[in-house]
């Protein structure tokens, strides 16, 4: 069973996911991973548990129309891979790096994945 992806949009939440200090560096993008501590409760509690994910691209990347572009990339990486393997119950960030323009779209897909398995967040499809 897949888990349903939201996105982060809050700062506070951005920022949250960023003070976990849990992260991994590819060549094509960062992920940042933050669980659910114990006691806290998900955005929606009511709700099965849901991967949630932010995009952030700096603008060291290029200019507003690469930076767009770098983001819209991370978001089909993340549309194919989050939903199925990624632990529930947690936040992610993903942030751009230059090399995601030119990174073929396979290796992102790898990297990211890579990521989830060393970040202890990767979940084997049932």
């Amino acid at each position: 069973m897949d888990a349903p992806v939201e996105r982060l949009k809050r700062r506070r939440d951005f920022l949250g996911v960023a003070a976990s200090q849990r992260k991994w560096v590819a060549p094509g993008m960062i992920v940042q991973f933050r669980p659910y501590q114990d006691g806290e409760t998900a955005p929606h509690p009511a709700k099965k548990p849901s991967v949630r994910v932010g995009f952030t691209v700096s603008r060291r990347v290029g200019n507003a129309v690469t930076r767009n572009r770098v983001r819209r990339r991370l978001r089909a990486v993340a549309d194919r891979v989050l939903a199925h393997h990624a632990a529930p119950g947690a936040d992610y960030v993903i942030v751009g790096r230059a090399g995601s323009i030119e990174r073929p779209f396979a290796a992102l897909v790898g990297d990211l994945e890579t990521a989830l398995k060393r970040l202890g967040a990767w979940r084997a499809r049932p």
